[in-house]
């Protein structure tokens, strides 16, 4: 019981409580169960990459391990055949965004960006020589530099050029895809950096507050299609904030806007924008919630795990329930060993999505022994790790 005291005001009477008063609320609900990390096991499966990653990376140990250590990513032999490929100016195949043949096992073809990519996901530090060479190209790319040259592969065919709008839409793809690997690679604090996040924040901030961000769709012939004004993140737009967590901080209001954008619900229409004269397939921009329920996990594992991540990164998956629901049947594919294994069937997890082949699989053999589970069962840690959860170590 709380004492009460009775206090006149005027003609009416007031009851004022005079003891403590103890607030009633509902207690905080339970932290969510650890997740058990199996290293013990991708130890003995594991390619060296996922190795290297999930000691330093998931378990957090590699300050007890002598400073060797660290040259573990490189005795990788995939990793080495990508870096010992890299042209004198610091490029791969004078190109950003290609990708080798799906039916080969090569990497006939691999573009720059990808490239890198694929180096720093295999645990290469940013100063190591393949790396440190390739920063002159990426850097340029943030600039608006107007060079033919500066599109790659995007160049037009000789004796021909691209609409201004095709050229500069072009040219947007690859400062967002450079800019997000430089910052991936440990360059945030970098102005360049800073300042084409900056620029692309602002571009989307602009976008989201407009009345066009909730039908940017316009009618051309029998189709619908992205108007030309239209301006979505990227997923490599998301890549380099999720990489910049100096950067979010500094611009709270921004992302705020920016995960409810991407909670909506994901239209329809196939991604095709309207630029210039030309209607162009656009599948790297995010239209909304790419993981909206289990169907688009089963869909493509790989790309899940990418977007999980992603939103782990930049501090969204746990305050999102329907991707903590999809992370959490990931964990719950697990056994009580801690190693994945699919849902469904026996099949290692393939993607056809070009954004995440740098990303999955870090592990290059095909059988069918156990290595087939070690990539995701490496990204569930990884990812558990990000959003703050307890890692158990097996």
């Amino acid at each position: 019981l709380i004492d009460c005291q009775q206090v006149s005001r005027g003609h009416c009477e007031v009851t004022l409580p005079v003891g403590p008063m103890i607030p009633s609320f509902a207690p905080p609900p339970p932290p969510p169960a650890p997740v058990v990390f199996p290293l013990g096991w991708l130890l003995e499966h594991a390619t060296l990459p996922i190795q290297y990653r999930a000691i330093i990376d998931v378990a957090k140990i590699g300050d007890q391990l002598p400073a060797s250590y660290a040259n573990t990513p490189y005795f990788h032999k995939p990793a080495v055949e990508i870096a010992v490929r890299q042209s004198y100016d610091g490029t791969w195949n004078n190109a950003m965004l290609a990708l080798p043949s799906r039916s080969s096992a090569s990497i006939d073809g691999l573009g720059s960006i990808n490239a890198v990519r694929r180096l720093l996901e295999s645990g290469w530090d940013k100063d190591s020589p393949a790396l440190y060479q390739a920063r002159r190209p990426l850097f340029r790319l943030l600039a608006e530099d107007e060079d033919p040259a500066q599109l790659y592969e995007f160049q037009a065919k000789p004796g021909k050029s691209h609409e201004p709008e095709v050229a500069a839409h072009l040219r947007r793809l690859l400062r967002e895809a450079a800019g997000a690997t430089l910052a991936q690679a440990g360059f945030e604090s970098d102005p360049r950096v800073r300042g084409l996040a900056r620029r692309t924040l602002e571009r989307l901030t602009e976008y989201l507050a407009s009345p066009l961000a909730l039908k940017p769709w316009i009618r051309v012939g029998n189709q619908q299609v992205l108007a030309a004004e239209a301006s979505p993140p990227s997923l490599y737009a998301l890549q380099m904030l999720a990489y910049m967590p100096l950067f979010r901080n500094e611009h709270y209001t921004a992302m705020e806007a920016l995960y409810e954008y991407l909670t909506h619900p994901l239209p329809r229409q196939e991604a095709i924008q309207v630029v210039g004269k030309k209607m162009l397939p656009v599948p790297l921009l995010v239209l909304g919630d790419l993981l909206p329920h289990r169907n688009a996990v089963d869909a493509d594992i790989p790309m899940a795990l990418a977007w999980l991540e992603t939103m782990a990164r930049l501090n969204f998956l746990r305050r999102n329930e329907t991707w903590s629901k999809m992370y959490e049947r990931f964990v719950d594919d697990c056994g009580r060993d801690g190693v994945w294994h699919p849902h469904k069937g026996m099949a290692s997890p393939k993607t056809p999505n070009p954004f995440v082949w740098p990303f999955f699989p870090l592990e290059p053999h095909s059988s069918a022994g156990d290595e087939r589970w070690t990539d995701v069962t490496f990204r569930i840690g990884l990812i558990a790790r990000l959003s703050g959860r307890t890692v158990e170590l097996r």
